[in-house]
């Protein structure tokens, strides 16, 4: 019986002394991941506070103008190394022809406009892939810093026709852009009264595939570095499968006006604003 004692006396010793080990254990490796986590964040902001752009995530929103048009893109980066990123992009524009002017009709207080000899609005919408090289970092809470992207991608263009309104036997209809017209009512000036509006052409979208390649230069300005402030830069190329009418190939003379296009290079600028994680 006393052995018995002795036993499960030094059992519950032991199971004390092993729990009270385990526990030691357990707050000490606690201790070290906290240790080590506010050293991680105390570098963090050490590099903020000497200008280094330091991020997990960014989301990003742009707004830009183009040589020939606009548009607007959604960005998502994915930090890959302190330098590198991934980019994700999805971006919407609409590119005009350079011949494109618009015309005045009516009087000063009852007046519409419209493109004259314009067939179709030439839109796209992109999904591409890209990195972005941080080439300067701001030094400071107050510098700029300088990064070089890259993306590409798949482009879809969308032509939607372009209608017009026209005055014919004291009544007005709208009209689009018809090559088998031999009246070309379309192109005549005088029984113009100026554009259908936005609504119309929605329900005949033809859609041509493509491709797209951008390059750019951003200087990010923002004072905070979680804050993505930032002027874009750059270039860009798009491709398609056919060649885009965007202005009639001919004008009411029957003189060739504008050369269908299947490849369009634009410069653009952009003012891009998120934030980093």
């Amino acid at each position: 019986m006393k052995r018995i004692i002795i036993i499960i006396c030094l059992f519950t010793i032991s199971a004390n002394l092993f729990a009270q080990d385990s526990t030691e254990n357990k707050q000490s490796a606690k201790e070290a991941k906290a240790s080590e986590k506010r050293q991680r964040i105390d570098a963090m902001s050490k590099q903020e506070e000497e200008g280094v752009l330091i991020f997990r995530k960014q989301n990003a929103f742009g707004i830009q103008l183009r040589t020939r048009g606009y548009g607007i893109f959604y960005e998502i980066g994915r930090f890959k190394s302190p330098r590198f990123a991934n980019l994700y992009l999805i971006e919407i524009t609409e590119t005009k022809d350079i011949k494109e002017e618009k015309t005045q009709t009516g009087n000063g207080f009852v007046s519409n406009s419209f493109v004259y000899g314009k067939i179709n609005n030439f839109y796209q919408v992109k999904l591409g892939f890209g990195q972005q090289y941080i080439l300067g970092q701001k030094g400071n809470k107050n510098g700029i810093a300088v990064m070089g992207l890259y993306q590409g991608g798949l482009s879809l263009g969308l032509l939607r026709p372009y209608y017009i309104n026209i005055q014919e036997g004291g009544q007005e209809r709208s009209i689009r852009y018809d090559p088998d017209d031999s009246s070309n009512k379309f192109l005549t000036a005088g029984l113009i009264s100026g554009s259908s509006g936005l609504g119309k052409g929605w329900n005949e979208l033809e859609m041509v595939p493509g491709a797209f390649v951008k390059t750019a230069l951003r200087f990010d300005f923002g004072r905070y570095n979680e804050l993505i402030q930032a002027l874009q830069i750059g270039l860009s190329a798009e491709a398609y499968s056919k060649k885009i009418e965007i202005m009639a190939p001919y004008d009411i003379t029957g003189k060739p006006a504008v050369e269908p296009k299947r490849v369009f290079i634009q410069g653009h600028i952009a003012f891009v604003f998120g934030r980093r994680k």
